[in-house]
């Protein structure tokens, strides 16, 4: 990967993390169009590591709720545990957000599904207008959410139930978790804004993995280079994310998911069409 491709697909990756079109499948589609070689062990380790910029682009953003815990005195006779868990409340729910994707996340991981998916730009197209067809319809399905119901574990639990199908590519972590809220009669706004707390643990935990077992694959892909690349994709990640995610809260809030589900049955169909009669999205070969 040169420079050029390094910043062009940092820049889908920050524009696509928190919008429900799904970044890994936007990612996967540019490396395709930009002629990038599949299967690379180091290919498929950026596509997760630069995701440490938009991380990092949640906790700026929202810091105050990252690093604000409850002083209030728990209620009596509360157990030490329950007296941790009042405290480090907004951690907890995290938590218990995360296990579900967890679990499935290190399932599909070690039996190889994760990374036959992350080869298929067919899956991700089919993902990408299953997805668009529902969200023409899922506003007028779950938007009944009310800004008196507050995050709980049940609800959290719930949520990070639903996260655990964008495993598949083309789903989007973004669009499962907020529709997981609103079936949970979160807001929309609510729904999207836990959604991006969601994603820190998450995506960190998947990004950690990868460059774990990167590390204990040969490391000849630890060039000056590379490492240079993972920097500069996570720089440029970081601060397209941060602009995308304040735009997104507002412009989901007053119109919806319909204009994102007619973008991603236009993107899949094209893709479907054009692998259909043979022809390769490679722009360069």
């Amino acid at each position: 990967m040169n420079w050029i491709e390094t910043i062009i697909i940092s820049i889908v990756e920050g524009l696509t993390e928190f919008l429900p079109v799904s970044s890994t499948g936007h990612m996967i589609i540019t490396q395709n169009l930009l002629g990038i070689p599949q299967g690379d062990p180091f290919v498929h380790a950026f596509t997760f590591i630069i995701q440490f910029g938009a991380i990092l682009s949640v906790v700026c953003l929202y810091w105050k709720q990252f690093f604000q815990f409850d002083h209030t005195p728990a209620p009596e006779g509360s157990s030490w545990f329950q007296k941790l868990k009042h405290k480090y409340h907004f951690y907890w729910l995290l938590i218990v957000g995360v296990l579900p994707a967890v679990i499935i996340g290190l399932l599909a991981k070690k039996s190889g599904l994760l990374d036959w998916l992350l080869d298929s730009v067919l899956v991700v197209a089919i993902m990408l207008v299953v997805g668009g067809i529902f969200m023409l319809f899922c506003d007028k399905l779950f938007n009944k959410g009310s800004d008196d119901n507050k995050v709980t574990e049940k609800r959290a639990f719930n949520i990070g139930l639903y996260q655990c199908i964008s495993v598949i590519p083309g789903v989007s972590r973004s669009m499962a978790t907020i529709v997981g809220g609103m079936t949970q009669n979160l807001t929309r706004k609510r729904a999207a804004e836990f959604s991006f707390f969601l994603a820190v643990p998450t995506m960190a935990g998947a990004t950690l993995l990868d460059l774990l077992d990167l590390m204990k694959e040969e490391t000849s892909w630890a060039t000056a280079h590379n490492i240079t690349m993972l920097i500069l994709g996570c720089v440029v990640s970081f601060v397209v994310a941060l602009l995308a995610m304040k735009w997104f809260v507002g412009f989901l809030t007053k119109y919806g998911f319909k204009a994102f589900g007619i973008y991603r049955i236009i993107v899949g169909s094209i893709i479907i069409v054009l692998l259909l009669t043979g022809h390769s999205l490679a722009m360069v070969d």
